[in-house]
């Protein structure tokens, strides 16, 4: 396969670059990448391979796109909401490269699909912010022998590694022989993502790749860490080679077995809380509030009512009750006595109704028998649902 007359001045850029030139173009041209997820790191990865040159990409996305995903997905706007994401990132690099073949998948990647979906590709990116697809990525690159470039990013973090690469280089269970327990697994939505940080990440993905078709590549193990308000922002640390009785890239009689039958939601902990259902549980009437309920009271007779809201201080200063004070809940919960107001009513809230349950229950052990504690069922989403529609959601 040649390059066409109007590719050169297009790629002209790259292919004067030492060690890149024609060859490189045309390895780049001849190649196929697929991109597990069209979020975060997926756009911008996407975004610049589709640029660069790459012949045909895989998107695979069973999501679609919310006016949440904007800040930091940025191939996907305003007018694809409720639209695949999958889809919606095919439209927008037909935009950026026509002379693309683009696969978009709409269906969740499984233990049952993985092998069929991922095969027909080169390399694979995982974009993917959960850990039982980063075990079943991994799994199906040792499987295929494909090298896997993963990322991930959360507040103003984020993390870089190539899986897989080489006859020696270590797959995610070489470094991540379990996965960690799953209260210490956050999503964005709970923690909270700075969306340029994601940009780096996903460009740094589509740079590794880049690198490992135009043979510019090292091979040499390493893990690399970026924090946005680090000096200087980048480490980078050297990885040893794969593990010998790695389960799954080690020796023929350590293998994890067949990749369909391996629950790996369960593997790693269990399916991921729904923390806003989780928050509706209505518990016992002694306990807890309904937001009618919590307003009534309210109206009836505000001076004999405490109300703590329990987010973080940045949480609180985006929204919050009229006479509410803020007190972050591992300040509360360290010490909970402190925060009791004797002969007074007191109404915990948070953002989803579960934090509130927390902070609720330490006051009710120190608490003496002229406090009354209950904590708002829903917490402030639900007070938008049901009592103001104009108090901010996020």
């Amino acid at each position: 396969m040649q390059l066409a007359i109007e590719d050169y001045p297009r790629y002209g850029r790259q292919m004067i670059l030492d060690g890149f030139g024609l060859p490189g173009q045309l390895k780049l041209q001849n190649s196929s990448i697929v991109v597990i997820g069209a979020g975060g790191l997926g756009c911008p990865a996407l975004q610049y391979l589709a640029a660069a040159g790459i012949g045909r990409l895989g998107i695979v996305d069973h999501d679609v796109v919310e006016l949440s995903n904007l800040q930091r997905q940025v191939l996907h706007d305003e007018s694809k909401i409720g639209m695949p994401k999958a889809v919606s990132a095919s439209l927008a690099l037909e935009k950026i490269n026509s002379r693309l073949t683009i696969n978009a998948i709409t269906q969740a990647l499984t233990p049952d699909n993985a092998l069929e979906i991922l095969s027909p590709y080169d390399i694979i990116l995982d974009c993917t912010d959960n850990a039982p697809t980063r075990y079943l990525l991994s799994d199906s690159a040792v499987s295929l022998n494909k090298p896997l470039v993963s990322a991930a990013a959360q507040k103003y973090e984020g993390q870089l590694c190539t899986y897989n690469l080489g006859p020696e280089g270590p797959c995610y269970r070489c470094l991540f022989p379990t996965p960690p327990a799953r209260e210490l697994v956050g999503t964005c939505e709970e923690t909270g993502i700075l969306g340029a940080v994601t940009g780096i990440m996903g460009n740094l993905q589509a740079l590794e790749a880049i690198k490992i078709i135009t043979g510019l590549h090292d091979k040499k193990p390493s893990l690399l860490l970026f924090s946005a308000l680090g000096s200087p922002p980048f480490r980078s640390i050297k990885l040893r080679s794969r593990k010998p009785n790695c389960p799954a890239c080690g020796s023929a009689d350590q293998t994890v077995g067949q990749i369909r039958d391996i629950d790996y939601v369960q593997f790693c902990g269990g399916a991921t809380p729904d923390w806003e259902n989780l928050g509706l549980v209505p518990g016992s009437s002694e306990d807890r509030v309904s937001v009618e309920e919590f307003e009534k009271s309210l109206a009836t007779n505000r001076e004999e009512h405490t109300v703590i809201d329990v987010r973080s201080a940045a949480e609180f200063s985006i929204c919050s009750l009229p006479g509410s004070i803020n007190v972050p809940l591992n300040e509360l919960t360290a010490n909970p006595e402190s925060h009791l107001v004797h002969h007074r009513k007191i109404f915990v809230v948070c953002r989803l109704g579960n934090d509130s349950q927390i902070a609720a229950s330490s006051l009710r052990e120190k608490k003496g028998d002229d406090v009354v504690v209950r904590d708002v069922i829903g917490g402030l989403k639900a007070w938008t649902r049901h009592i103001d529609p104009n108090f901010p959601v996020y």
